[in-house]
């Protein structure tokens, strides 16, 4: 399987140009979006849990439980690219579950025709615990909350804070900023994907930067995955 094959597929394009103030508000104007998500999220956790049972007995993950559970990833995402996990966009998120391919963030994930029922007693837990390290790195405390030792600010709002800082007084995003950001948000959705039993391919340990997902020549499959 090729890296231009990835499961989980996500990308975000820098929306210039930006306002220099709004992102002073966002959190003011997302909170009808966070009320929604909160709810979303609850059904997420309790269709994965079913999913997981179907899995097991059956190799297989629900069709219609599969599209639910990426539309609010997909949300998810809109939501964090508009707001503090890269600041890309002053254009405000649809309130839908379905793809929108005109916003500048979007995501997709394949759906897997089998999986494996054994894997899928582990791969959540005990094979993804070193990407959950890294993700709690990128994320903080918003990941891992005071029980897991990890309550500080992550690395990406602390860079989405540095280009806001640097937008407010010159009106430009710093293309690095926003390069680095995007890389670490698309590790942070391969590993929900994967950790959402979407799929058997084990995310890879790179960082790909950049609004696109990269295009690579194919390579050897990771650990704990399986070449589909």
């Amino acid at each position: 399987m090729s890296e231009r094959d990835m499961p989980v597929r996500m990308e975000g394009r820098l929306d210039e140009p930006l306002s220099r103030w709004l992102w002073l508000v966002k959190w003011l104007l997302l909170i009808p979006h966070y009320v929604v998500l909160f709810f979303l999220g609850i059904a997420l956790t309790v269709l994965t849990v079913v999913a997981f049972f179907a899995i097991l007995f059956t190799g297989r993950y629900p069709r219609m439980i599969f599209e639910f559970n990426v539309g609010v990833l997909r949300w998810a995402w809109r939501v964090a690219f508009y707001g503090y996990a890269a600041l890309g966009t002053d254009r405000y998120p649809p309130f839908t579950l379905q793809d929108v391919p005109d916003y500048p963030a979007r995501l997709a994930i394949d759906y897997p025709e089998q999986l494996s029922r054994g894997l899928v007693l582990v791969k959540w837990w005990l094979l993804a615990i070193p990407h959950y390290l890294v993700v709690a790195f990128f994320v903080g405390g918003g990941f891992g909350g005071e029980d897991a030792g990890w309550n500080g600010p992550g690395l990406i709002g602390l860079l989405v804070f540095i280009a806001a800082v640097v937008l407010l007084f010159t009106t430009r995003y710093l293309r690095e900023i926003f390069d680095l950001v995007m890389g670490m948000n698309r590790w942070v959705l391969r590993v929900a994907g994967y950790a959402l039993l979407m799929t058997d391919r084990y995310p890879p340990f790179r960082l790909d930067m950049g609004g696109a997902e990269p295009v690579r020549e194919p390579g050897p499959a990771a650990p704990g995955g399986r070449v589909r």
